[in-house]
């Protein structure tokens, strides 16, 4: 089964009082677009792992937390791609679905939660052998899509955009998309990353292991084209500290523009794009894309867990 994709995603110029008087020039790349249940950056990491699983003809087994995007773009990926999947969940205490699981329970996913203990070893040699002991033999795709595969996917966000620019802007929670923009660069564009995690400065070090360069000598060069901003994660993943602050922003943005934003990821980084605008961090004439990493379904969870309201 074919999955019909909006690729490239549309590049949209936003316009406002705000970016003229700072003679910002404003695009966002709607990743949210490419498609309803698979949107954002979780197709770019999922498109080549796919491919990997049918060509082995195995499942496909991946991690994440009880809100993640990623394992409900990867169930729904799957579903329609005629491979099994395996979910791995952080935190055995959901005995009733949440909206998230709820919908990769639908798309055939085979959940399975774990102590957040037995989380922290998803990396280890000796616990995927315990899995692959109990489901068999699977194409594993690590949390988020942080594989070679899905740093190869995220470098095509930055070959669709065809408009010249100083800044690309994006935010992250494993820094693979990050990983991928970054190393299909030019030598004089620049990349500001917002963590979606408190204390992401560590995110540099995973985002650069990340990096999948032709020339290793390129190392230095893009290091060096690389920020990282972690002033807006508004306490944590997955947290709204101040609530209303993120949540009035978010309303305003799309009644401004048109355009949703997630609580978790796109919302945080945009919050902090405009702020860094007003507060003339940028140099007049910038010339700035941000991308939407999509993860619309994530508000659901946020809306049930503070019970905020969103405007669309």
């Amino acid at each position: 089964m074919s999955i019909p994709l909006q690729i490239p995603s549309p590049l949209e110029q936003l316009k406002s009082p705000l970016l003229e008087k700072h003679e910002i020039e404003f695009w966002i790349k709607r990743d949210d677009l490419i498609h309803q249940k698979i949107s954002g950056n979780k197709w770019r990491k999922l498109e080549l792992n796919i491919k990997e699983a049918k060509r082995k003809k195995l499942p496909l087994l991946t991690f994440g937390g009880p809100f993640s995007n990623h394992i409900a773009a990867t169930a729904f990926a799957c579903s329609s791609s005629d491979i099994k999947s395996i979910g791995i969940i952080r935190g055995d205490e959901f005995s009733e679905l949440n909206h998230t699981l709820d919908l990769a329970n639908k798309n055939g996913m085979q959940l399975h939660f774990v102590t957040r203990e037995e989380y922290q070893l998803k990396s280890e040699p000796t616990f995927l052998q315990s899995l692959q002991e109990k489901f068999g033999d699977f194409h594993l795709v690590p949390e988020g899509g942080a594989n070679k595969e899905g740093v190869l996917g995220s470098r095509n966000i930055k070959k669709e955009i065809q408009v010249d620019f100083d800044l690309l802007c994006c935010t992250a929670g494993t820094g693979t998309t990050a990983a991928g923009i970054l190393s299909a660069l030019k030598p004089l564009e620049q990349l500001e990353v917002y963590p979606a995690l408190k204390g992401g400065d560590y995110l540099e070090g995973e985002i650069l292991d990340l990096l999948v360069l032709e020339n290793p000598e390129q190392f230095e060069q893009k290091k060096s084209q690389l920020e990282l901003i972690n002033d807006y994660h508004f306490g944590g993943f997955a947290k709204l500290k101040p609530m209303k602050e993120l949540v009035d922003f978010v309303n305003w943005f799309y009644k401004e523009f048109g355009i949703p934003l997630d609580l978790i990821y796109s919302g945080k980084m945009m919050f902090g794009v405009f702020d860094r605008i007003k507060k003339g961090r940028y140099k007049k004439g910038t010339k700035l894309v941000a991308i939407h990493c999509g993860g619309l379904q994530g508000n659901e969870g946020m809306k049930n867990r503070f019970k905020v309201e969103l405007n669309f």
